[in-house]
């Protein structure tokens, strides 16, 4: 389970995730707060560091979305 390709991926979508909880907070914007919790989370209890990137790409994909519509 702690291969290195895991342990990068969960370093660079955890420190994402922190960005990304961070942004939200300054903005008053919930949409970065609760992805970048999601993609701290993700990084914690995700097994496979492909599955991890992959559930990552979606919750920014998300984030991104909703950011657009205006929420």
């Amino acid at each position: 389970m702690l291969n290195a390709s895991y342990l990068f991926a969960s370093l660079i979508w955890g420190s994402l995730g922190l960005g990304y909880f961070i942004y939200g907070k300054k903005q008053g914007s919930w949409p970065p707060m609760v992805g970048g919790v999601a993609m701290m989370v993700a990084s914690y209890f995700v097994a496979s560091a492909l599955l991890m990137s992959l559930l990552c790409v979606g919750l920014v994909f998300l984030v991104y979305v909703l950011l657009k519509r205006g929420y």
